[in-house]
């Protein structure tokens, strides 16, 4: 296991994040890239591949509105994608992605790497979602596999800004 895999995994586990995945253009490396470690399964809840728009909205709750209005790759999308998949999940961090890997560009001439990015976290009943699209250099492969590795490494960086839970006293 690399380096920059070992302390996403060690982030997790020391954090007690459960995760679940809801991959497009990534197409299930990053659900794939953390199964090949042993012991994925106190961490890794499940993982959703949704590459067409039906799928989205069907197994994730994406909004038909959302794409019509956004376009696939949006950080709309990719929000409404990392929300519905810890709705439906026993996980309390989501991470999902939405994008063009290429080599063409994609609807409206989104530029082909671009790829828009969602981290979700469930604490105390309360749902925080952050969100940001990148572009990767590559060809088809290289751009999934630059985006994955990059979708993990930014799970600490959002999980840092999670509000923290407010506690009522009695006094």
């Amino acid at each position: 296991m690399n380096h920059h895999l070992e302390s996403v995994v060690h982030y997790l586990e020391e954090n007690r994040l459960k995760l679940v995945t809801a991959e497009s253009c990534t197409a299930g490396m990053i659900a794939s890239t953390l199964g090949d470690i042993p012991g994925c399964g106190s961490w890794l809840e499940c993982g959703f591949v949704t590459y067409s728009p039906d799928a989205k909205i069907r197994c994730l709750g994406v909004k038909r509105e959302t794409i019509d209005t956004y376009n696939l790759t949006s950080e709309e999308v990719a929000r409404e994608m990392a929300e519905g998949a810890l709705r439906i999940s026993k996980a309390n961090v989501a991470i999902s992605d939405t994008g063009v890997a290429g080599p063409d560009n994609g609807d409206g001439d989104i530029p082909a790497g671009t790829i828009c990015f969602a981290w979700s976290f469930q604490t105390d009943g309360n749902m925080t979602t952050f969100s940001e699209t990148r572009r990767f250099n590559g060809d088809r492969n290289e751009v999934r596999q630059a985006g994955s590795e990059y979708a993990l490494s930014r799970i600490w960086h959002y999980h840092n800004q999670v509000p923290a839970p407010v506690v009522e006293s009695n006094d």
